[in-house]
């Protein structure tokens, strides 16, 4: 029998070598316990952290109130005020529809609403909490706060909404804001200002409001608190309030754009105030208009067909984007032209038989002549021949050199989005302009008509008013601008807005003079007489009358036998007081005839206003506005005794 003897050196060996293997196991195991400790609680921790926190905590935006817009006398123009509203998170609501139609027997929801809501949810994301209904009285938010167990999802939320207390006044200078769209979010998100949109479903949409809303919006504040597992809150940890936006203080009175206003009637028509000495915007009127309000919760499908379908078309911005012939009012800027570049003694007499024969074509001018004009007289009685030749002395590069600097055919740089440039003829321009090559070509014939602001020629109203301006002031270009001042809202501090300095056009200083002078007849015995009658200040303007549509050689114009829209339009352009002047007023009525009929009585009235401090009767209010009155009728009245329409409130003095 053979007996196995064990090895115990061996099995000892095995031992030590089993022992070591678990030992390297177990560091291993705590090497990689101590790794995995120092990526999270050194190299992560941070992140980590800020996560843990994220779980545990809510940030809730907490949304800035929308500075107040003011007149240049303290009139709020624009405002908030707090509101109930009726808001649905589509993505926590099981039946959308069922929902609405369930609500609508607990408050009042019309279809407009749904119409509303349903735009809104197409252009939101559908965890976006969106208001179904606005403006809740206090009755509808007792009912549905009684029943808010039934709609999971719905919930009432009190809200600042933008007012505009005047209405239609002014509304193509103050502009609107409304819901931030899907485009808005996605500019915004790309933006560094994306962080300060959170929480706000608003943004200036046009005029004032769109060209100022880094300084209206504010900065957003947060709440930070403490949540459950639930999701809701338990209590505040920390909060930062928002800074209110700053309020903006414009330059327009809106007396006076309310006095332009009524004075157009249901007339079509732009006009623009602006004060000479630096280019601030006094009144800037564009007519028909339209109310701001009905755009800040989303405008209905009934107003915006009225709007956008409307044969006047209310929405336009005739004083920036609206574009015409300036007709006569051009005058005095192509004398000036010729005068600068010595194409014509101010003295020379040229005879005007009533027409001017150019290349075989007769231009037409005063029916039975002026006989012999100089360029005084020829812009004080409006001389149609004096300014067919002079234009074409000038020819067409010269007036597009000299008239660009002016302004005409170009942006001005006012501080309101949608200006548009308008067209100065060169014939640099036709070569670009057309693609069949004889149309390409400039015509020697083409320049006979834009000496008398024709042709080609077509400039907004506020080009015309900068021109105006630059004449005024003796040769300065100022950039016009809407806003005066900033205040802020916390400090309280007043800061005037930052303008460019004037631009001097190195005009001589006697021909201004002569055109000046010549302007100052056409008020005193000349086109404007009438319309300034009995006025205790002296003034400078001149009339205008412009093609809407042209006619043959031999056509005579009859207004009787035209439709309402291919008549003349009926422009003037005036500054006063001539000595030293503090307005300057570029006016047209759309499709009105004769300038002194139409425009000039109310450049008139604005110069009381601005002069006297006179505010017309409503008698002569309403001859003005009918097209029936040229010097002023019945007793003025102060402007400070006329009260403010629309419930509009006064600031405190700025």
């Amino acid at each position: 029998m053979n007996t196995e003897l064990r090895n115990a050196e061996r099995d000892a060996a095995r031992f030590r070598l089993r022992i070591w293997a678990v030992g390297a196991l177990v560091l291993l195991a705590f090497a990689l316990i101590v790794w995995r400790l120092t990526v999270l609680q050194v190299q992560r921790y941070e992140d980590l952290a800020e996560q843990a926190e994220s779980n545990r905590t809510a940030v809730v935006p907490i949304v800035p109130m929308r500075g107040q817009i003011l007149d240049r006398n303290g009139v709020v123009l624009a405002t908030n005020y707090s509101a109930y509203t009726l808001e649905i998170t589509p993505s926590r609501t099981l039946d959308l529809e069922a929902t609405i139609d369930a609500l609508s027997k607990v408050v009042d929801i019309q279809p407009r609403d749904r119409r509303r809501f349903k735009r809104l949810a197409d252009e939101s994301r559908r965890f976006d909490s969106l208001p179904i209904r606005t403006r809740l009285t206090d009755e509808e938010v007792a009912r549905f706060t009684a029943q808010r167990w039934r709609f999971p999802g719905v919930e009432v939320k009190a809200r600042l909404f933008r007012s505009y207390p005047l209405g239609e006044v002014g509304s193509h200078a103050i502009g609107y804001i409304g819901r931030i769209n899907q485009k808005e979010k996605e500019r915004i998100e790309d933006s560094d200002d994306a962080a300060n949109y959170r929480g706000t479903d608003y943004i200036g949409k046009l005029g004032i409001e769109q060209s100022y809303e880094e300084q209206l919006h504010g900065q957003t504040g947060f709440e930070l608190l403490e949540t459950s597992a639930g999701g809701y809150a338990v209590r505040r940890l920390e909060t930062h309030p928002a800074t209110p936006g700053s309020t903006l203080i414009l330059s327009l009175d809106i007396r006076l754009q309310k006095l332009v206003e009524d004075l157009y009637g249901e007339r079509r028509g732009a006009l623009v105030a602006i004060d000479p000495r630096n280019g601030e915007v006094l009144a800037l009127v564009s007519k028909p208009t339209f109310d701001p309000n009905l755009f800040v919760e989303g405008i209905d499908q009934e107003n915006w067909q009225a709007l956008n379908e409307s044969i006047n078309k209310p929405l336009l911005n005739r004083a920036l984007r609206g574009t015409y012939p300036p007709g006569s009012t051009y005058k005095p800027f192509m004398a000036l032209g010729a005068l600068q570049l010595g194409k014509r003694d101010p003295k020379l007499v040229i005879n005007d038989p009533g027409f001017y024969v150019f290349g075989g074509h007769t231009f037409r001018s005063h029916e039975g002549g002026l006989g012999g004009v100089d360029m005084t007289r020829a812009i004080q009685f409006s001389s149609n021949t004096y300014f067919y030749s002079l234009a074409v002395d000038m020819g067409v590069n010269a007036i597009h050199d000299f008239m660009a600097p002016l302004g005409f055919g170009q942006l001005t740089g006012i501080d309101l989005g949608g200006e548009v440039r308008g067209l100065l003829p060169s014939t640099e321009w036709k070569k670009h302009a057309y693609k069949r090559a004889d149309m390409k070509k400039w015509f020697p014939g083409e320049t006979v008509s834009l000496g008398i602001g024709q042709g080609y020629n077509s400039f907004t109203m506020l080009q015309l008013a900068v021109a105006e301006s630059i004449l005024a002031n003796g040769g300065t270009r100022y950039r016009p601008h809407v806003a005066r001042a900033v205040k802020d809202q916390v400090t309280g501090q007043v800061s005037l807005v930052s303008e460019p300095a004037g631009v001097t056009l190195g005009f001589k200083e006697k021909n201004l003079a002569i055109v000046r002078n010549a302007l100052a007849a056409v008020n005193e015995a000349g086109t404007g007489k009438r319309v300034f009658a009995g006025a205790p200040y002296t003034s400078a303007g001149k009339t205008g009358t412009a093609q809407a549509v042209s006619l043959g050689q031999n056509v005579k114009y009859n207004a009787r036998l035209m439709e309402e829209h291919q008549r003349d339009h009926s422009l003037f352009a005036a500054f006063a007081p001539l000595e030293s002047p503090r307005i300057v007023v570029a006016a047209i009525v759309e499709n009105a005839g004769f300038g002194a009929a139409a425009a000039g009585p109310i450049v008139r009235r604005v110069f009381d206003y601005w002069l006297l401090g006179q505010y017309p009767s409503e008698e002569d209010v309403a001859a003005v506005a009918r097209g029936q009155a040229s010097a002023p009728i019945g007793t003025p009245r102060r402007a400070e005794d006329v009260p403010l329409a629309g419930g509009a409130q006064q600031s405190a003095p700025q």
